[in-house]
């Protein structure tokens, strides 16, 4: 739609039109017995899909993604470290790590993601902070920055504990979160890795199963059950997935994002597009990306700007669907 316009002047004073998308996919979408589920856009935070979104869950390794997030943040990866002694025969999952070995933090990072390698997360998490317990605790905190308010981590790798939970919701915002840092979404993405000290082979088969799959991560305890949190990406729309204690973990996560992108597509509104206020022409500062369904009409909107304190600003532009606001942003004085 935007994407064929080029530089177009829509003389919209206070006035709406509605613009028809391209029709829809017939597809039925049908409810799974996962316990918990939720699909998002990575970047709007759009919510296309919701299944027990809000209920407090364990999720198993799918704790890692906030370890790595940590890790991807607030470490140098080239640094090549010693293992301690308390990430060596950790419980659960391993990349059999050994007391005193030298290895990267990058090699660490892809094996805790890998891998899956509950001694990597271990050693990660005494290598940032000291000990596990106050790597904890900046786990805890960063979910709080990122708004995860459900979440409760207790170790950095997923290991049962009553009082390590999540929900579908704050997961998929965690991963939301990391899948925005470039270093996280390279590590996750990677099939094979060849590093210094270690290679790794990734555990997460929607890779090589689904088009424009890039991550994120598996998980399972028999507490949790089956677990994951995937994303992919295709003509610009990002497609975050979680489900939480769900049998047919990978084709179900596939079914939910092939029914994302079969009924919503991202839309460009160009830089250069042109709007008319007030006799005045104007367009926005800087191109915009927008998520809509398929076979709903839109309604453009221009009117004031918003009182933001934005004195360049000359007007708003708005796109509704179906009187919801899908976007708003300022427009400019073409110079």
């Amino acid at each position: 739609m935007f994407k064929k316009f080029g530089k177009i002047l829509l003389l919209l004073v206070f006035c709406t039109a509605a613009v028809a998308l391209p029709m829809a996919y017939k597809t039925v979408y049908v409810e799974a017995d996962g316990v918990a589920e939720i699909a998002m856009e990575l970047t709007s935070g759009k919510v296309f899909h919701s299944k027990n979104a809000e209920k407090r869950l364990p999720m198993a390794s799918t704790t890692k993604i906030m370890t790595a997030l940590i890790t991807a943040e607030e470490c140098d990866l080239d640094e090549v470290i010693t293992v301690p002694e308390q990430a060596v025969g950790v419980e659960g999952s391993s990349i059999y790590l050994k007391r005193d070995e030298r290895i990267s933090v990058k090699d660490l990072l892809y094996g805790l993601m890998l891998r899956s390698g509950n001694d990597a997360a271990c050693a990660l998490a005494v290598h940032h902070s000291g000990s596990v317990e106050k790597f904890v605790e900046r786990m805890n905190q960063r979910a709080k920055e990122i708004g995860a308010n459900d979440t409760n981590f207790k170790n950095p790798s997923g290991l049962p504990d009553d009082e390590h939970y999540t929900t579908a919701k704050d997961l998929c915002n965690i991963a939301r979160t990391a899948m925005s840092n470039a270093t996280f979404s390279q590590v996750v993405s990677t099939k094979l890795y060849n590093g210094e000290f270690r290679q790794f082979i990734n555990k997460n088969k929607l890779l090589n199963a689904m088009e424009g799959a890039n991550g994120v991560k598996t998980g399972y305890t028999q507490k949790a059950g089956r677990c994951l949190v995937s994303s992919a990406k295709r003509d610009g729309m990002d497609v975050v997935c979680v489900v939480l204690n769900c049998y047919d973990m990978f084709e179900r996560s596939q079914n939910i994002m092939e029914n994302c992108f079969e009924r919503y597509t991202c839309e460009i509104i160009p830089a250069d597009m042109n709007f008319i206020y007030k006799g005045k022409p104007c367009a926005l500062n800087e191109e915009c990306a927008l998520i809509v369904e398929r076979n709903k009409p839109l309604q453009f909107e221009i009117a004031a700007p918003n009182a933001d304190g934005d004195r360049n600003a000359v007007a708003k532009l708005e796109i509704l669907c179906e009187n919801e606001l899908l976007f708003s942003h300022n427009l400019y004085t073409i110079k």
